[in-house]
């Protein structure tokens, strides 16, 4: 458990610099921006270590039907990830798409994983995503995007499915099934 929250420690430390300490993270220019990305990257490695080495503590039993709306919730999150890249209408209707993906992603994973290594992963990355919301928020007004072409939230949608079906295969290959059985 301590690689898991010293992983979390790392990506919302690195992830919050910029927003915490702006003056200093701009004066150190690319190399701050790299600085941010090893530190993000070595969070992402420990947390993922962490997790997979944590002790199953059950907290709470999840029920049968979470699975389903797990699944309905991370199509959501995945279509939201790729809307932060897109360039469609749809786009300019959201200031937060990827930070909007990571909680959508956090309580579809929080629904069906009652162990306290998930609680605290998946709540951890949840916590994370609000509070960036609102630091942003706060830092810097919005100003919505020009819509795009109706065509690319065409694309936007099979690439969504595409992903997604990638990514329940990749699950079933690593023998966390996301489909009920």
């Amino acid at each position: 458990m301590t690689l898991l929250v010293l992983g979390l420690a790392l990506w919302i430390g690195a992830h919050f610099f910029k927003r915490i300490l702006p003056d200093l993270r701009q004066s150190m220019g690319n190399a701050g921006r790299g600085l941010v990305t090893v530190l993000s990257l070595a969070g992402l490695v420990l947390m993922i270590w962490g997790y997979r080495q944590a002790d199953v503590i059950d907290v709470w039993q999840p029920p049968a039907w979470a699975t389903h709306l797990n699944n309905l919730l991370m199509l959501l999150a995945v279509f939201f990830l790729g809307l932060a890249h897109s360039k469609g209408r749809l786009r300019a209707r959201f200031r937060h798409p990827m930070l909007i993906s990571v909680k959508i992603w956090a309580v579809a994973h929080l629904l069906v994983n009652g162990d306290l290594a998930s609680i605290v992963l998946f709540g951890g990355m949840l916590a994370w995503a609000v509070i960036s919301v609102i630091l942003i928020n706060r830092a810097e007004p919005w100003v919505p995007r020009t819509p795009g072409a109706p065509m690319r939230d065409v694309i936007l949608v099979v690439a969504t499915l595409v992903a997604f079906g990638v990514i329940a295969g990749i699950h079933t290959w690593l023998g966390v099934s996301p489909f009920p059985g």
